[in-house]
């Protein structure tokens, strides 16, 4: 007869999934990059791409987002309903708690914010990696130029801001969206892919 003690089950201990936060100045392609990648790993459930709260209306255009009125905004955000919020633009973002949740379950997720976020981010829903979406001055005029949105004074302005966006860390990845958007997003997706929990 065996001597030998019971041994315990084995338990599975879920891996944390990790918060993409994608970052870059205006015009840099982040909404086109990140369209790309849900298209590219919509078949893999580790991976999701979280709808935000802007204060604007649903048919104004722009990505697909969860559209609430100030007040809403304001309400939702004194009930703990975000994880994430900031202003751009004269409209309020917010990131749903449910991302927190993902990231608990081992998931992955992937989000377009802003700069001003992001040591909030790493400091409460850590393991954070930054994808940094870069674009050359030419290429990033022509493609605000291309939007109709800014007058010749304002894309100058916002040219010679990007010179300025700066963000550094262990956790942050440049990803080059100057080139054919097909390049891009694959380089965009390979970043996560090398990065992702689980």
């Amino acid at each position: 007869m065996s001597t030998d003690a019971p041994t315990a089950p084995t338990r599975h201990v879920l891996t944390r999934g990790t918060l993409f936060l994608v970052v870059g100045p205006s015009g840099a392609g982040k909404d086109s990059l990140i369209d790309g990648a849900r298209q590219m790993l919509a078949n893999d459930e580790h991976y999701v791409f979280p709808r935000r709260y802007i204060t604007r209306p649903a048919d104004a255009g722009g990505e697909e987002h969860i559209p609430v009125s100030e007040d809403m905004f304001e309400t939702m955000l004194e009930r703990g309903d975000m994880v994430l919020e900031w202003r751009a633009h004269r409209l309020r973002y917010g990131v749903p708690v449910a991302v927190a949740q993902h990231l608990e379950r081992g998931r992955n997720v992937i989000l377009n914010v802003s700069r001003t976020v992001v040591d909030d981010a790493r400091q409460n829903l850590s393991p954070v990696q930054v994808l940094y979406i870069t674009v050359d001055e030419d290429t990033l005029a022509e493609r605000l130029r291309a939007r109709g949105r800014e007058s010749a004074a304002d894309i100058k302005r916002r040219v010679e801001r990007a010179k300025e966006y700066l963000i550094t860390g262990d956790d942050v990845v440049m990803v080059d969206n100057s080139g054919a958007l097909e390049t891009s997003i694959s380089s965009f997706v390979a970043a996560i892919s090398s990065s992702a929990a689980g």
